[in-house]
């Protein structure tokens, strides 16, 4: 569906030749219609797919329909991967849709928010992907980041995806296996968006409560500057699943009181509010158990850290002994005690051995050794 041919109708007929004073248009306001970033597309009716050879020729069959049957929920579902700008803007000419919508559309990054222009809808979702990775360290990614932004009106769904994750090529083949869920119209269709995208919340977070875990282990029984650069990194991919995460939640629980959504369809989009509500606990819980094993391993390292330095005061205070006696009895003054007698030297080291001892059972007495 990527090729040339997607749009026969479009380029079948050739632009008309212009006057000598109009004036050509810059390269980035030509409207032309998407090819390479259409992912897929197609008219649905009744809750089945019927072919069509453009997404001008879909959307017309489709309001065509709408307009001599008493089902009205047939619709037209454009999906997108990363398009350019002016490709988003033919779509707009097409189905209508606001410029600020289309300019957030192409620029991306955008934070999660819920718009209604005019007769139409604008919703942008984050997307968030676990990243399989051997060994954590402080440069590795554990959460990968995106965007899908859809389009809803009365008869089209266009939804842009930013982002090489959270494919909408499943949410599709779902419903068209299953002809109801289609024809609930396209806010069925956003709805299955939401709701996929809003599972691929819960199971990032179980598997970064299973990254806590394993580091909430691993504190008390040996910390090093490794393990704390690794909790800090886990810190960090919290904070930024909860940028993506808790915006949404504001915007998705006024969904339902969107006069664009049908009441048939309220109860739905308040269950996956109250899934996301789960998600965004869940990941508020993590990140304050996450700050609460970084401050324990930060606490644990400067105990062992102490613990070390008493080990090294003790060793020296107990080679302090034997240094200062035999710092004193090298002076080589003639008139000294027991230098001159011949038990001298060996009394020398015995009370040596014994001061040692003595201070060495000392301090295992306090623990210090």
């Amino acid at each position: 569906m990527r090729s040339s041919t997607l749009f026969r109708r479009i380029n079948r007929h050739p632009a008309p030749p212009r006057t000598p004073r109009q004036l050509i248009k810059p390269r980035a306001e030509v409207r032309v219609p998407p090819v390479d970033s259409v992912v897929e597309y197609g008219a649905y009716i009744q809750g089945r797919k019927v072919d069509a050879p453009g997404i001008v020729e879909a959307l017309d069959l489709v309001r065509e329909h709408n307009k001599t049957s008493e089902d009205v929920n047939a619709f037209v579902w454009v999906g997108l991967h990363e398009p350019a700008a002016p490709e988003v803007e033919w779509l707009s000419e097409v189905f209508g849709l606001h410029p600020l919508s289309v300019e957030d559309a192409v620029k991306a990054h955008q934070r999660p928010k819920v718009e209604r222009y005019g007769d139409s809808l604008f919703m942008v979702l984050k997307t968030v992907a676990y990243l399989d990775h051997g060994q954590l360290t402080a440069a590795s990614e554990i959460i990968a980041t995106g965007e899908i932004m859809v389009f809803l009106g009365a008869d089209f769904v266009v939804t842009v995806r930013h982002g090489d994750h959270c494919p909408l090529t499943v949410v599709r083949e779902r419903l068209e296996d299953q002809p109801k869920l289609l024809d609930r119209g396209p806010a069925g269709v956003l709805h299955a968006i939401a709701d996929h995208v809003v599972d691929q919340y819960l199971q990032v977070a179980d598997l970064m409560q299973l990254e806590l875990e394993d580091v909430e282990a691993t504190v008390f029984a040996d910390v090093s500057s490794r393990d704390i650069n690794r909790i800090y990194q886990l810190k960090r991919e919290m904070l930024e699943m909860k940028r993506a995460v808790t915006p949404l939640l504001a915007p998705l629980s006024a969904l339902p009181q969107r006069r664009v959504i049908p009441s048939e369809m309220r109860e739905y989009f308040r269950d996956v509010g109250d899934h996301l509500s789960r998600v965004c606990e869940q990941v508020e819980s993590s990140n304050e158990l996450c700050s609460s094993i970084l401050q324990a391993a930060l606490a644990r390292s400067n105990a062992l850290a102490n613990e070390d330095m008493r080990k090294i005061s003790s060793w020296v205070a107990i080679l302090a002994v034997p240094t200062m006696i035999a710092g004193v009895y090298g002076m080589n003054f003639d008139f000294m005690p027991e230098t001159r007698q011949p038990w001298g030297y060996p009394a020398v080291l015995a009370v040596m051995v014994t001061a040692c001892v003595l201070l060495h059972r000392g301090f295992r007495r306090n623990g210090w050794l």
